[in-house]
């Protein structure tokens, strides 16, 4: 069964083409490694919530815009494969240095689907 890394972080609103084009240069590195598919999406919708929210857990400023995204590998043996090659790549360093958002709030992790209709 696939295996998915699933990320949420903050990004300036006015960074939107800046983190566009890093995800778009990134996609290739990722897809190279293994993975099958790199969504991003751009808060659209994202409401406070009660207890918690989206906005909450990556203490967005009044000008960020909330990025829910995931990629999907074949496996979590080549998810695992593929973030060692990637944080060893030079590549992937330099686009480091371009990151148009804090990545010290983002958050992440893996996780094994249990329904996939």
């Amino acid at each position: 069964m696939a295996y998915v890394d699933g990320f949420v972080l903050a990004v300036p609103a006015g960074n939107k083409e800046s983190y566009r084009k890093l995800a778009t240069e990134a996609s290739a590195l990722f897809k190279e490694f293994g993975a099958t598919r790199m969504v991003e999406c751009w808060g659209d919708d994202v409401p406070d919530g009660t207890l918690t929210d989206f906005r909450g857990a990556v203490k967005a400023k009044e000008d960020e815009i909330v990025v829910f995204s995931w990629i999907e590998y074949p496996s979590k043996e080549v998810r695992d494969e593929a973030n060692r090659k990637i944080m060893s790549d030079e590549r992937m360093k330099a686009m480091g240095d371009q990151m148009p958002f804090d990545g010290k709030r983002m958050i992440f992790g893996g996780f094994m689907p249990i329904l996939d209709v």
